[in-house]
């Protein structure tokens, strides 16, 4: 699974990119078809590697959050989106209120959040009628 990024920013956008590089990691940058970039890492780093790009990317959320929150017309329009896979390895995006995703986030990491929804999306591409325990 590669792992991707938002930023609505530029110069957040660069400051992580910067954090990728004094890992020695690689990435690809992209625009976001609604808005922003999607930085996507070309490398599997460890996990102690990840823990640190995903504290890094928490760090620069919340920066973004507080330059959201003072511009009045980006305040009205709070969404965040998780990305899953379907069953055929194609992929996609759940585009959630700002009410449903601010939990989400603060309880799950990336990574849990994408494997939720994952989950959700195969149940629905498969679902099963009766009981959840069969004996």
């Amino acid at each position: 699974m590669a792992t991707e990024y938002i930023f609505f920013d530029t110069d957040l956008r660069e400051r992580f990119e910067q954090a990728l590089a004094a890992r020695a990691l690689t990435c690809q940058v992209r625009e976001d078809a609604m808005e922003g970039f999607v930085v996507r890492i070309a490398d599997e780093p460890a996990d102690d590697v990840l823990d640190a790009i995903e504290a890094e990317y928490e760090t620069l959320m919340h920066e973004q959050m507080l330059r959201a929150e003072a511009r009045p017309d980006w305040v009205s329009h709070q969404v965040a989106g998780v990305r899953f896979t379907r069953a055929d390895g194609s992929t996609g995006t759940v585009r959630l209120p700002a009410a449903v995703a601010r939990p989400l986030m603060e309880r799950f990491t990336a990574e849990e959040a994408y494997a939720l929804v994952s989950a959700i999306a195969h149940s629905l591409e498969n679902p099963v009628d009766g009981p959840l325990c069969k004996k």
